[in-house]
């Protein structure tokens, strides 16, 4: 179960997510940032409350950062341990922005 909360200023997106970004989860935060892109020039991604992530996730960070890679800038932030752990593993935190 992913809660998503999202917010959306002056061309800057923060996205809180909440819970588990999963094969269940992942599509629908896929979705939501294609719909919420667009004029976007900095998309930041807020970990603070996100237990786990599974490849699906890494594959929709993937695809975000692709895209923001043409029109801005993404950054996560939050990161706790176990999510750290799986950046480092899959190589993650050598292409994104974490902080």
């Amino acid at each position: 179960m992913l809660n998503t909360t999202k917010t959306i200023e002056n061309g800057k997106a923060v996205f809180m997510l909440e819970g588990r970004l999963d094969t269940v989860s992942a599509p629908d935060l896929e979705e939501m940032l294609k719909e919420s892109l667009d004029g976007v020039t900095g998309l930041t991604l807020n970990f603070e409350k996100l237990e786990y992530i599974s490849s699906a996730g890494l594959r929709v960070l993937l695809w975000a950062q692709k895209a923001m890679n043409k029109q801005g800038s993404m950054e996560i932030c939050g990161v706790n341990e176990t999510v750290m752990e799986i950046f480092d593993v899959t190589g993650f935190s050598d292409i994104l922005t974490i902080r």
